[in-house]
């Protein structure tokens, strides 16, 4: 799930590319978005590429390619859709809980750290995953899928589940589920400077994002991940 703004410049570089055979200029996705300033732009591409919904293309004008549409798109029409989604609701709703082993609990799956959607807005999660106890301690906890690259430095990857232990505190350096503006949600590093946070990616081929300290609330911190082999 991508914010509104996000999805209208995906769209937008989507539809022009199509069209045109290249992307638009930064002030023709301004002007498109109805935006003042180039700023926000750049914002809503590096949430696009975290999102892994744009690549930059090196050492070309406006480098930038589609990667990927929101599934909305690639899915099957609606009534298709609405018939599965109604199978898969009697399914879950006649199914039991997951069995847990010993030693093991159960959180919810609250969606992808990527989406875009606040956490608030994620409390009725559709799954849950077993989790070893020990990562439950103090406090409570919630899970997430991570989406994207931008903390594989760290070793978090794409498809992982992170643990969480919600707060909305976290000591300087720590990993952190941040809410940017009440809008956006991303999983970084925190980094106090003064009157600002800087959100730090674990990849190289991402920039730090900094931001007055009033726009960024912390969610929660990271205390755990699981990953599956497949």
């Amino acid at each position: 799930m991508l914010t509104r703004k996000q999805h209208e410049l995906l769209m937008f570089i989507h539809k022009h590319f199509t069209a045109t055979g290249f992307c638009p200029s930064f002030e023709e996705m301004r002007a498109a978005l109805d935006l003042k300033s180039k700023s926000g732009i750049h914002r809503l591409i590096t949430a696009l590429e975290e999102r892994g919904f744009l690549r930059r293309r090196a050492h070309r004008a406006r480098a930038l390619e589609v990667v990927r549409l929101p599934e909305e798109l690639t899915r099957p029409p609606r009534a298709e859709v609405t018939q599965l989604d109604a199978v898969r609701a009697r399914r879950a709703a006649t199914q039991p809980s997951i069995p847990v082993r010993p030693g093991h609990g159960a959180l919810p799956l609250m969606g992808r750290i990527a989406a875009g959607t606040p956490i608030e807005a994620l409390r009725n999660p559709t799954e849950m995953v077993e989790v070893p106890a020990d990562l439950m301690v103090g406090g409570e906890h919630y899970a997430l899928e991570v989406a994207g690259d931008s903390m594989m430095e760290a070793g978090i990857l794409d498809g992982d589940i992170v643990v969480i232990r919600q707060g909305d505190t976290a000591d300087n350096g720590a990993i952190v589920v941040a809410l940017i503006d009440d809008n956006e949600v991303t999983l970084k590093r925190l980094r106090q400077r003064g009157n600002a946070v800087a959100l730090e990616p674990a990849n190289q081929a991402y920039e730090t994002r900094i931001f007055a300290a009033g726009r960024v609330k912390v969610q929660g911190r990271l205390v755990g991940l699981i990953r599956k082999y497949h």
